[in-house]
């Protein structure tokens, strides 16, 4: 069974479908989703479920290749989403509620309108979701979103210069834990550790197995270690380029080990 991964959004989450017809890297296709139909573009062609698959589970087909219609209905919806986001934002300020609504987006089929916010509290939104169903006559769904999916939904500049990893080509994180900082040798510093989002940096996670390889018979600060000069202490640690510094006596040197991991 030849499985098609779907994005609905740019570095957003796959989706995996099958299809009748043949279809290539890159086309935009319309499919049947559990919130109605979607648009959305193939990142890839899989010969075999994916690993992390459940074999139980059933698979859409594919609706259709999308048409240059479907392409101008699709534009026409980015345009309608933005407008629909002013007005949630009017209506949030007009109700007095304590929420800051990030993005909105229509289903292909208008079948529904989601609204991400954030909020510090819960929100009785149910006054705000009836407006706004009488406004746009479809389903409303407003959904609270976490730290993480803001930054991703609105995008930014992290702490290395560069744009936000989750915005740019992240799609699926796991949990990220303390650990990784300490197993990089970092020091435990939020300004130092935290992305913009005030949670701990993406790519600790991503990033981690390189440091764990790389470490492999590599001291600790505070370690004894003997030098051709004598023994000393482990004083810094340079991971990636397996080196580190002993203080012996009152001279420093610097041993660097194999780039292998093997001793």
């Amino acid at each position: 069974m030849k499985l098609y991964s779907v994005m609905f959004k740019k570095n957003g989450k796959k989706y995996f479908f099958t299809g009748s017809e043949e279809y290539a890297v890159d086309d935009y296709v319309i499919v049947e989703t559990e919130k109605g139909l979607q648009y959305g573009q193939i990142t890839n062609i899989l010969e075999d479920e994916p690993k992390d698959s459940d074999n139980e589970r059933e698979y859409k087909e594919i609706v259709r290749k999308a048409s240059d219609l479907d392409q101008e209905t699709y534009y026409n919806l980015l345009r309608e989403k933005e407008e629909a986001l002013v007005k949630c934002r009017e209506l949030v300020k007009n109700l007095s509620l304590n929420m800051n609504v990030i993005s909105a987006d229509f289903t292909f089929d208008k079948s529904q309108l989601l609204f991400n916010f954030t909020s510090d509290e819960r929100v009785d939104f149910r006054e705000l979701a009836r407006k706004l169903a009488s406004i746009y006559h479809t389903r409303i769904e407003l959904r609270q979103i976490g730290a993480r999916d803001k930054a991703k939904e609105i995008s930014g500049v992290g702490v290395c210069g560069q744009k936000l990893c989750c915005a740019r080509f992240l799609n699926h994180i796991d949990a990220i834990s303390m650990n990784y900082a300490k197993d990089q040798n970092l020091a435990l510093n939020p300004s130092k550790i935290n992305g913009v989002c005030g949670r701990l940096l993406c790519c600790l996670q991503y990033e981690n197995e390189t440091y764990l390889e790389c470490s492999k018979g590599m001291p600790s600060v505070g370690d004894s270690y003997n030098t051709k000069n004598g023994e000393g202490k482990v004083i810094s640690v340079d991971i990636l380029n397996r080196k580190f510094k002993v203080l012996v006596g009152n001279n420093k040197e610097e041993i660097e080990l194999p780039k292998s991991s093997e001793e």
